[in-house]
């Protein structure tokens, strides 16, 4: 990694402390018992271990602290990053999309299992790091872009064409990334309806949302509007746990990697319509407490309700938690017409 400094791009702070006497750094990665591997990737014109140490390091180099704001909290553990990468199969000449590259650990493996990686970061002093960093090799390309905001399909269109892969019907792109849990629902709505472009998409998330996306049963509070989301655009597997000591500053949740296997569209559940089908389940969720009978009585009356919920398999009194996505799907063929 380059310890060259960019004029003017920073005001100087005080550099954070890796002294092992720091002990509100010890909290976050226990220095006694360090990871035993890291990972040397030669992206510059040295050699450089993603690690506790060279983490903090890079910051102080920039003289940048973590942001609340942005949901920044950098993974410390090169092994964490070997299992992500490892999760999505990324093979040799694989197209990545990386949310939020950080300092670039994740990335380095990335690029060392033979991926061409497109980046998308937020924050442009983060950006600019990187950009340097793999400066030397012509596998990477960051964007300083706001995800939500930005026009990921067009990005991805443009790299698939310059690499020519839109021509091998049978190869799709693949997302790996630790993102900010903030921002974790809205990129996953973002993503999990792009199966034309992406086979398999690989999430580090809070512990526990990872759990209810897939583990979601009916009759919880806990069964959301999202699971019917996830399970209509993809197959979603929980992977593994990661502990909070993994990542700097350490937040106060664990973590855990989820991926999603994208459907294509014609795998998906057979409605008229997606936007008429979400927009009925969408009004079924927002009236969660009530009888569909009642939140869904804009569409048709209550008896005609009734009568199709009974016709699916369901009581005439359910509520949103009761039906499957199934039952959604059932439901809504029976009392929408396009």
């Amino acid at each position: 990694m380059r310890s060259t400094a960019t004029p003017n791009l920073l005001q100087p702070l005080p550099p954070i402390s890796i002294s092992p006497r720091n002990p509100s750094l010890l909290a976050h990665n226990s220095l006694t018992n360090p990871p035993k591997r890291t990972l040397d990737i030669t992206c510059a014109s040295k050699r450089s271990p993603d690690d506790y140490h060279a983490t903090l390091k890079t910051l102080n180099s920039r003289g940048r602290r973590p942001r609340k704001s942005l949901g920044q909290h950098y993974m410390l553990n090169a092994e964490i990053n070997e299992q992500l990468v490892a999760s999505a199969n990324v093979e040799e000449g694989d197209l990545v999309l990386e949310i939020g590259p950080g300092t670039g650990s994740l990335t380095n493996v990335l690029i060392d299992a033979g991926a061409i990686v497109l980046a998308i970061e937020k924050d442009a002093h983060m950006a600019a790091l990187v950009r340097e960093r793999f400066a030397d090799t012509n596998r990477f390309k960051v964007l300083q872009e706001d995800f939500i905001k930005c026009h990921i399909r067009s990005h991805m269109l443009s790299m698939l064409e310059s690499m020519g892969s839109l021509s091998e019907k049978t190869r799709n792109a693949k997302v790996v990334a630790n993102i900010p849990f903030n921002i974790s629902t809205d990129v996953i709505k973002q993503l999990l309806p792009m199966g034309d472009i992406f086979s398999e998409i690989v999430l580090l998330l809070q512990d526990e949302t990872a759990l209810r996306l897939v583990e979601s049963s009916l009759r919880t509070s806990e069964y959301r509007l999202i699971n019917i989301f996830v399970n209509f655009y993809s197959d979603p597997e929980y992977k593994f746990k990661v502990p909070r000591s993994n990542f700097f500053p350490q937040p106060n949740v664990d973590a855990a990697v989820v991926k999603f296997k994208l459907k294509q569209a014609v795998d998906y559940p057979a409605v008229s319509s997606t936007k008429s089908f979400f927009s009925m389940v969408n009004s079924a969720f927002n009236g969660k407490r009530k009888m569909l009978r009642k939140s869904l009585q804009h569409i048709c009356t209550p008896v005609e309700i009734e009568e199709a919920l009974q016709n699916v398999g369901c009581l005439a009194t359910s509520r949103p938690e009761e039906l499957t996505l199934d039952d959604f799907v059932n439901l809504h063929n029976s009392i929408v017409r396009v």
